[in-house]
């Protein structure tokens, strides 16, 4: 987002996710924009609306999902019995915005690409413990195929 002005001669940034995190998403619709940026550059400047459980200040995150995503990794990494397929651990696909590069199973990628789709625009899973890892098991409950979605930013 672009700069908010809180006075005539100030202007200072805010950035749009410090801002929807800080505030509730009911005080929203009744307050005008000039008011809801001084309530969140409050509450920010406070500390509060930020997550004590995350291991990375609330700004080293904002910067690192700064970088823009070149791709999304998915690695097996675990098979219990033997794969259709013949997935292994240690097998990788890529997906970027121009296609799917690696061999997946087409039930295994079905159940996969709204979580891959999720993670390359920036969705935030709050369970999570990095925001930029993510486990996802293929839908084969005999033989299941545990793979690891990775976010792959740029450097």
């Amino acid at each position: 987002m672009g700069a908010i002005k809180t006075t005539p001669t100030k202007t200072t940034r805010l950035k749009r996710r410090e801002f929807c995190r800080s505030l509730p998403c009911v005080a929203l619709g009744g307050l005008s924009l000039s008011e809801l940026s001084k309530m969140a550059l409050a509450r920010t400047a406070s500390g509060e609306g930020t997550s004590a459980s995350s291991k990375e200040s609330p700004m080293a995150a904002e910067e690192k999902m700064e970088k823009k995503i070149k791709g999304i990794d998915a690695k097996v990494i675990s098979v219990k019995g033997t794969c259709g397929l013949g997935h292994k651990v240690g097998d990788v696909v890529r997906f970027t915005e121009k296609g799917v590069e690696g061999m997946i199973c087409i039930h295994a990628l079905y159940s996969m690409l709204p979580a891959v789709f999720a993670m390359m625009y920036e969705a935030r899973f709050p369970w999570l413990t990095d925001p930029d890892k993510k486990t996802h098991p293929c839908t084969d409950a005999a033989y299941p195929v545990v793979f690891e979605i990775t976010r792959i930013r740029e450097a």
